[in-house]
């Protein structure tokens, strides 16, 4: 690197690691890095762990701006009738029509994204003892919370307003006032969503909410309840002082893998009452690769005394049965986010991803 006349400071000028990073920037650009680095985002990934998101090798190694994605269509043959005749069959001349195996195709784009830092050597900002595996744990988290919103943008573009899957893949049970049990994430709201998807819907094995929405199904697994009189037929209510659940961990709900992210998207409009999205999913649904591997280098700007870190890397991020349909590759999050970009492929009710929109008691008014 030539030498650069200037300091890589933040927007106030300031630096943002501390001279320590020296040692670990070296170590940060090795091959072991790169793989500790990528073996942290998939290993804390909660979208990879409940299965949601699985790897798809045809996605790795690719070349081009996108890949194309072949499959074959539903096989939904003619039935013809036999007989002894010389005229069974549809062609009326005692013998089969052999039919077409037909096929189709889906598009994902690829994306580019990469972000750099600067430490120079009189900063204060301390890494702990072992330098190394701070940088890689911040580096996991943070790159797991960008893959997230770009998922999350996707997901919008396909099932929010507008989407190509609006109108078959999503339910909303919310309002914008008044907000009652009828419009939380219960299990009857669950089974409906569910079973947008017809004769798939055990299919679908998780969903993906809002803390705010989590809390409210830690709060009625707290709930104690009792009959109102000790005899056969007394009513069930809660509060009654009866039994309770000790544990107020969620993981499964209405026999569904628990998910919460606290960027999945809030609907409403200032003053309505905030409405939650949420997504279930079947296994390995969304797929996902990389056209190169995770890249990260580093360099020293003696005049500045300063430790410099660049990260880039490729991700294509793919929903099963879904198009991308943009004239233009290499999509922002707000492009991701936009229903015109996005067509199907499949089918909607083969398409294994349903959106549940809800409200929740810890929820507030949108600003």
């Amino acid at each position: 690197m030539g030498v650069f006349q200037g300091n890589f400071g933040n927007a106030n000028g300031a630096a943002t690691f501390t001279s320590d990073i020296g040692s670990s920037t070296r170590l940060a650009t090795s091959a072991p890095f790169a793989k500790y680095l990528q073996e942290a985002i998939w290993q804390t990934s909660a979208f990879v762990q409940s299965g949601i998101l699985g790897l798809d090798s045809r996605m790795n190694n690719t070349v081009g701006s996108r890949i194309e994605l072949p499959f074959f269509n539903s096989l939904d043959y003619t039935e013809e009738t036999i007989d002894s005749s010389a005229t069974w069959g549809s062609n009326g001349a005692g013998y089969f029509t052999t039919q077409k195996t037909s096929a189709g195709t889906q598009y994902s784009s690829i994306t580019y994204r990469g972000f750099a830092y600067a430490a120079d050597d009189l900063s204060g900002y301390q890494t702990g003892e072992d330098a190394l595996a701070h940088v890689r744990d911040q580096m996991a988290e943070a790159m797991n919370q960008k893959l997230t919103s770009k998922l999350v943008s996707q997901l919008t573009g396909l099932l929010g307003p507008g989407g190509p899957l609006a109108a078959t893949n999503a339910l909303d049970k919310s309002v914008t006032t008044g907000a009652a049990e009828a419009n939380y994430l219960n299990a009857a709201n669950v089974t409906e969503a569910k079973y947008l998807l017809s004769d798939r819907a055990d299919n679908l094995t998780s969903i993906a909410m809002h803390p705010k929405c989590a809390a409210y199904l830690d709060q009625i697994g707290m709930l104690t309840f009792s009959t109102s009189a000790l005899s056969t037929g007394g009513a069930i209510q809660w509060g009654g002082g009866g039994v309770g659940v000790s544990s107020t961990a969620v993981k499964q709900f209405a026999g569904l893998n628990v998910v919460t992210d606290s960027q999945l998207p809030i609907r409403g409009t200032t003053g309505e009452q905030e409405q939650f999205v949420c997504y279930l999913f079947s296994p390995g649904v969304v797929r996902t690769g990389q056209q190169f591997g995770l890249n990260i280098e580093s360099d020293r700007n003696i005049l500045a005394l300063q430790d410099t870190l660049a990260v880039s890397y490729s991700n294509l991020m793919h929903i099963i049965g879904t198009s991308w349909s943009s004239g233009g590759d290499n999509p922002t999050n707000a492009a991701l986010a936009t229903a015109g970009n996005w067509s199907l492929a499949y089918d909607p009710q083969l398409v294994e991803v349903v959106e549940l929109v809800v409200n929740s008691p810890f929820g507030g008014t949108v600003a």
